[in-house]
């Protein structure tokens, strides 16, 4: 899966943002024969389950499941973890699911190794014992806890949310970048969700010696989601983390954590996909990876007087296919190379001219390069999309949002600056560039902004 906050909707209008209309209903492409284990039909009734939302160029797949070989082995793990609970899911050597050898590696030292899974029950009881009566089914009504025991209860929490920091950082440096200029609380509940897309990542995308561990593993993530909502139950110290967002912010709903799920079984072997007929069958991927992710983040955003977050959905659904579409096209050869997959449109390759092959051979030329500036275009769009969001959220959070809009969409640029070669060469924004980008997301976040543009940027009434 390629992690972060998913485009025409039309294969047939690829070439301009044009407003289909709302009763349209979305095909795959049969042109070519699905790859990987998800058949044509399984994708086409996915794709007819989607809402098209106002303005005609996002499509809201939230809660979709259609019947499919995935849904039913995803269902027969989940059997088979319910009739064996302690001994399915690999943990590997950190006894943390999703925190692997490699996620250690990467943030430079253990992770959760500062409690024992005793004083973790303990803390989730006490936090469920604070939660609001009725929260929680069989919550606890009394706690036994003396105030010393509280204080070192806090102090585990306050620990296990800078891990979660450190963890953000090391894998997504420029979101972190972002949400340090939120408030604190915000802050924290921001790392707390990534941790646990990180983590549903890792099950999927982690290298490991046997496959057939993957879907009980990602059955058994999706059991423990469902009980630390419905009973505040908790595993491990980051999911304390978590069990604190829910409680904090009892708006947060649980279908976009679910649905990101849906988009880990899209990335496992043998039954998801490893290619892409058309733009619709990338989009519902998009949303369940990335447009998951702003779902998620809008309740600890909050919306600005006059606003809703029904109204907010949409441009917060164009950042996730905006950041999506950045993340493939950076990482075209990586992805190739390393995972064997290509998450490029196929109709758009054919239109352009590109061949599998050439992917895989990492062959830069002319067609490739009008593809990807095509692609770019593409993405921009999205953006634009989604900067009309940012005038919707509290003022606190349109910042932090902005500046991670801004910094992102930089590497769209890096792309062009490399000639478009995504095969070879990585775009990177370092550190430095990304901070003097700040001063001009300030200045976007402005109410000036929208009648007196910044150079190069879009009229804000055109991106409505």
């Amino acid at each position: 899966m390629k992690l972060l906050f998913s485009s025409l909707l039309m294969a047939g209008l690829s070439e301009a943002f044009i407003i289909p209309q709302q009763t349209q209903r979305f095909t795959s492409s049969p042109l070519f024969i699905s790859s990987a284990g998800r058949t044509k039909d399984e994708i086409d009734l996915e794709l007819s389950s989607g809402r098209l939302m106002e303005g005609g160029h996002v499509i809201d797949f939230s809660a979709v499941k259609g019947e499919s070989r995935a849904e039913a082995a995803l269902a027969q793990a989940r059997r088979q973890v319910l009739s064996n609970p302690d001994g399915v899911a690999s943990v590997g050597s950190t006894g943390i699911i999703g925190i692997n050898d490699e996620v250690i590696k990467e943030v430079g030292h253990d992770l959760g190794s500062f409690v024992d899974a005793q004083t973790v029950q303990n803390i989730a009881s006490y936090m469920r014992y604070k939660a609001p009566l009725g929260y929680f089914a069989g919550q606890e009504t009394i706690t036994p806890f003396s105030q010393t025991q509280v204080q070192q209860f806090e102090s585990i929490l306050r620990k296990a949310y800078v891990e979660s920091g450190e963890v953000t950082s090391a894998f997504a440096k420029t979101f972190y970048l972002g949400t340090q200029l939120l408030p604190e609380d915000a802050r924290e509940a921001i790392w707390a969700i990534y941790v646990w897309c990180r983590r549903t990542d890792e099950i999927v995308d982690a290298p490991r010696q046997n496959d057939d561990e993957m879907l009980p593993e990602l059955s058994t993530w999706e059991i423990r989601l469902e009980n630390l909502w419905e009973k505040g139950a908790v595993e491990d110290v980051f999911d304390l983390c978590l069990l604190d967002v829910r409680i904090k912010y009892p708006n947060l709903p649980i279908t976009p954590f679910v649905d990101m799920i849906r988009g880990m079984l899209m990335d496992v072997p043998d039954l998801g996909q490893d290619r892409y007929e058309s733009f619709d069958e990338l989009h519902l991927y998009c949303y369940r990876v990335a447009g998951t992710v702003g779902l998620m983040s809008m309740p600890i955003f909050g919306c600005a007087k006059g606003y809703n977050e029904d109204v907010a959905r949409e441009p917060a659904l164009s950042l996730g296919v905006a950041f999506q579409l950045t993340n493939i096209l950076r990482d075209v050869g990586e992805d190739a190379a390393q995972r064997g997959r290509i998450y490029l449109p196929r109709d758009d390759m054919e239109r352009f001219g590109v061949t599998e092959e050439q992917i895989m051979a990492r062959r830069i030329d002319d067609n490739y390069r009008q593809m990807m500036k095509f692609q770019i275009e593409r993405a921009r769009k999205y953006y634009d999309r989604a900067r009309r969001g940012v005038f919707m959220l509290a003022e606190e959070s349109r910042l932090p949002v902005q500046s991670s809009l801004d910094a992102y969409g930089k590497i769209l640029t890096k792309i062009e600056e490399n000639g478009y070669d995504s095969l070879n060469t990585r775009a990177y924004v370092g550190k430095w560039e990304k901070l003097s980008i700040i001063p001009f997301s300030w200045y976007r976040t402005q109410e000036i902004s929208k009648a007196l543009a910044l150079p190069g940027d879009r009229p804000f009434e055109e991106t409505i």
